[in-house]
């Protein structure tokens, strides 16, 4: 997507859609002309086309899309056309099905978005499947992985740049603590990873590298499962 380029003059939303709409039509779907017009708006102009196209058509583009389109393809034009909330609920639900040690959607989604994003993500994964991603993910998951990646999910981090130093010098020596224990899926660790503002985490992490003379991520590197606490830390 990042070579795809915007026609210099783009139809109106209501000609895009009723191309869409031809492209629906009759015993095959004409994939190409739905690349020409889908692959070749930005976000906004695509959320433009999904509102016209239920004004006029009375139908929701995803769920016309989803009848017409199969496999990859259908992957892919999806996730062209959802709005970011929406596309993190869907790469969300589809990491919980197959969840794996080389599976790491759902921590990427919990650690790099704002508390805005991610509340927005959990909005639009009640709306599109009628649960909530906390309760999939619990379902899902079990022991260390669950412990951590459902208040990871379910946070509402403060996003300023605020730092309590005395605070982070005792959470540094918190977390240096649990790691030579290997108590990972203790609750004060799991405390500090998951409620504390990105700035103030940031904070702790440094002091712990000034502190303990080692990076946090690289200490975690003989744990069983480093990959978690890595993917957090860095």
């Amino acid at each position: 997507m990042a070579t795809v380029t915007i026609p210099p003059s783009v139809p109106s939303p209501a000609e895009d859609c009723e191309l869409l709409r031809k492209a629906f039509a009759g015993w095959g779907t004409n994939e190409d002309l739905i690349i020409q017009i889908l692959a070749h708006r930005n976000s906004a102009q695509r959320k433009l086309i999904r509102q016209t196209y239920a004004d006029l058509f009375e139908e929701d583009i995803l769920k016309e899309l989803d009848k017409e389109l199969s496999n990859d393809f259908e992957r892919v034009v999806l996730l062209w056309t959802m709005d970011p909330a929406e596309r993190d609920a869907f790469l969300a639900n589809e990491a919980t099905k197959r969840l794996s040690a080389s599976n790491w959607v759902l921590m990427e989604i919990a650690c790099t978005r704002s508390s805005h994003d991610l509340f927005m993500a959990r909005q639009a994964y009640h709306a599109r499947y009628k649960r909530s991603v906390e309760e999939d993910v619990s379902y899902h998951t079990t022991g260390d992985f669950r412990k951590l990646l459902v208040p990871l999910l379910s946070s509402f981090r403060y996003e300023g740049e605020e730092v309590n130093m005395t605070v982070a010098k005792s959470e540094a020596k918190i977390l240096h603590e649990k790691i030579l224990e290997k108590a990972y899926n203790h609750e004060e660790l799991i405390r500090i990873l998951t409620t504390r503002s990105k700035a103030q985490l940031n904070a702790t992490l440094n002091y712990y590298n000034n502190e303990f003379g080692n990076v946090i991520n690289k200490v975690c590197a003989s744990s069983p499962s480093p990959q978690k606490m890595k993917s957090i830390t860095t």
